[in-house]
Formats: structure tokens, C-alpha cells, sequence
């Protein structure tokens, strides 16, 4: 019995982990590659009159972490109710 709880709770901190890391490398290209190497290149596309370089810079990156932070929540709440560790 002890072993099954084991192989559970090392399955959740897994599926955890993984979700982290997926996140993780998402902002880092949000934030990072969209708002600091290709700038140059995204600053050629203009949308709404602002180069999307900027946009990513400015505002991109901020859209970006809500968005993660919200489907981190929903995935994390699945993830509870899947190992049965939910509220």
C-alpha cells in the first residue's frame, strides 16, 4: 500500500514538474527571446501602429505571464483532481 502512495505522489510531483519546466521555457521565450534577441527582427512587423519588437518589451511580456499564471492554475487544479489531492 505504502509503495502505491509512493509511485502517486512521485507521479503528481512529476506531471508538476514537467508543467514548471514547459512554463518556464514558454516565458523564457516570451520575455527573453521575443523581447530581447529578436527585437530587431519583430520591430519589422507593425500592428496596431506599434512595432511588435516594442510590444513584446513592453507589454507582450506581461500579457504573456498572466496567461501562464492562469493556465498554470487550470492545469495544477486538473492535475489535484487527477491524483486526487484537490481541496
Amino acid at each position: 500500500m505504502t509503495d502505491n502512495n509512493s509511485d502517486m505522489r512521485r507521479a503528481y510531483w512529476q506531471a508538476n514538474v514537467k508543467l514548471m519546466l514547459v512554463l518556464l521555457v514558454i516565458w523564457f521565450v516570451i520575455s527573453y527571446v521575443c523581447g530581447i534577441l529578436l527585437v530587431d527582427a519583430l520591430n519589422s512587423i507593425r500592428i496596431g501602429g506599434y512595432k511588435l519588437g516594442f510590444w513584446f518589451a513592453q507589454q507582450g511580456s506581461m500579457y504573456g505571464f498572466v496567461a501562464i499564471i492562469f493556465f498554470y492554475s487550470h492545469r495544477m487544479a486538473a492535475l489535484d483532481r487527477k491524483f486526487g489531492v484537490n481541496d
